[in-house]
């Protein structure tokens, strides 16, 4: 039988180790969800691909296109801002409003205070809408694909993803 003295040790030394091993896995956790860097590069992309003007409104035309390819059924959602045609001025200037939020979400970033006030502003606006969880998903894809025809090989999916993660969450709670 072992002696007392080494098993006491040999307990202490693995109850440190996985002490450790949590709080390292909880670090990774959290640099993995949306960094400082990955905040920084969003914002940079962003405005990149967002541009201004004209250029907005192809973004937005784009991201859109893609969602109802995506799915069709989402443009039941969109009824009373005419979500059967994209081209149309309801659904245009529906869409400018959508990505002014998700520009002013992401412009926040690195300011959590106001930007979980921003989020759950966002949130209360769209609760009462029955929004299926799927399409934020549908919604995050679209917009990935619609990032990276802009942006190319520079397009950072991963920071995407997971700041991307941060604002849905924050709206869909």
């Amino acid at each position: 039988a072992a002696h007392p003295r080494v098993c006491f040790v040999l307990r202490s030394a693995l109850r440190y180790t996985m002490k450790l091993f949590v709080v390292l896995l909880g670090l990774v956790a959290y640099t993995s969800a949306c960094s400082v860097l990955d905040r920084l590069k969003v914002k940079r992309q962003w405005s990149q691909a967002f541009g201004d003007g004209n250029a907005r409104e192809e973004f937005g035309l784009t991201l859109w296109m893609d969602i109802f390819q995506t799915a069709p059924a989402a443009r039941g959602l969109f009824g009373r801002v005419n979500g059967n045609n994209e081209f149309s001025d309801e659904f245009q200037a529906h869409a400018q409003r959508v990505l002014s939020g998700l520009d002013m979400c992401i412009s926040l970033l690195d300011d959590e205070g106001t930007l979980n006030a921003e989020l759950a502003h966002l949130k209360s606006q769209h609760d009462g809408r029955d929004i299926p969880a799927e399409n934020y998903g549908v919604f995050k894809a679209s917009l990935g694909r619609t990032l990276a025809k802009s942006l190319g090989s520079f397009f950072a999916k991963d920071a995407w993803d997971s700041c991307f993660d941060v604002i849905s969450g924050g709206i869909i709670g």
